[in-house]
């Protein structure tokens, strides 16, 4: 059973590695702990296209407050 678990895990990192890698070349900005949230929101039911909006909208919100300050 451990080594289930282990080879579950192993393809879990692959697949996120995979992720990355394709998040780099579409420049999308995001780190590897926040793509990982991601998908994990997305595994959980969250509609990807709403989820990209909202970080797109908290992005915009922190650039029209970082000149302020």
């Amino acid at each position: 059973m451990a080594d289930n678990e282990a080879g579950k895990s192993n393809t879990a990192k692959e697949t996120l590695n995979i992720l990355m890698e394709i998040s780099t070349l579409l420049n999308t900005g995001l780190d590897a702990d926040t793509l990982a949230i991601c998908v994990r929101l997305c595994e959980s039911g969250i509609n990807p296209e709403a989820l990209a909006l909202v970080i797109q909208e908290l992005r915009r919100a922190a650039a029209s407050i970082q000149p302020a300050q």
